[in-house]
C-alpha cells in the first residue's frame, strides 16, 4: 500500500509581531473560510446548518459561542470564519441551492487591537470606522492601500484584517508602520 502524502498549511504570517503603544498586530488564529452564495430566503436553512443567524443586514456580522463568525458581504453573499470547525461539512447537509467555496488556502487574517486600533486601520481605509458608524459587530469589504480586504469589529479596541494570503505581508507591513505613525 501507497504512504499517503499530507498537505500542512503553513500560515504566512507565523511569528510575525507588530504594533506600536496602544496597538497590536498578530496573525489570527488558523481558520477555516468558506465563501457562502444564497438566495436571501434560503438564510434561514443555511443558519440552521451553520448554528448562527447569517446576518441580512448590510455591514453586518453574527457570531456563535463555538468561534463561528459570518460577515454580510452582499445582498447573497457572505464570508463565514471558523477557527474551530468546518463549515463546508455543515453545508454539504443543505438542501437548499447554494454555492460553498472553501477559501481556507486563499485568506488570511490580521487582528489588529487596542486604543489605537481604529486610527492604524483609517490610515490605510477610505471607510469611517467610527463607533457611530462601525460599531461592535460591523463588517466591511473594502480596500486598504492598494488591497481589497474584509474588516470586522470584533470588539470595542478591536478589528479583524481579513485579506489574500499573497497580499498578507503587504497588509502587516502596511499596517505596522501605520501604528508607528499614528501614536508619534
Amino acid at each position: 500500500m501507497a504512504d499517503i502524502a499530507h498537505a500542512t498549511r503553513i500560515e504566512p504570517l507565523a511569528g510575525r509581531v507588530g504594533g506600536a503603544a496602544g496597538v497590536a498586530l498578530a496573525p489570527a488564529a488558523p481558520a477555516n473560510r468558506v465563501s457562502l452564495r444564497a438566495d436571501p430566503k434560503d438564510a434561514k436553512a443555511l443558519s440552521k446548518a451553520l448554528g448562527l443567524e447569517l446576518p441580512m443586514s448590510p455591514k453586518t456580522s453574527a457570531r456563535n459561542d463555538k468561534g463561528r463568525l459570518a460577515a454580510w458581504l452582499g445582498p447573497d453573499e457572505w464570508l463565514v470564519i471558523d477557527e474551530n470547525g468546518n463549515p463546508m461539512a455543515d453545508l454539504a447537509k443543505v438542501k437548499v441551492l447554494h454555492s460553498a467555496a472553501d477559501v481556507s488556502h486563499r485568506n488570511t487574517a490580521i487582528v489588529v487591537t487596542g486604543k489605537g486600533a481604529r486610527s492604524t486601520l483609517q490610515s490605510g481605509c477610505p471607510q469611517n470606522l467610527s463607533d457611530k458608524v462601525f460599531p461592535v459587530g460591523s463588517a466591511t469589504r473594502t480596500v486598504m492601500g492598494k488591497i481589497e480586504v474584509v474588516i470586522i469589529r470584533t470588539g470595542e479596541t478591536e478589528f479583524r484584517v481579513e485579506c489574500w494570503r499573497s497580499f498578507s505581508d503587504y497588509a502587516f507591513d502596511m499596517l505596522s508602520e501605520a501604528a508607528r505613525d499614528c501614536l508619534a
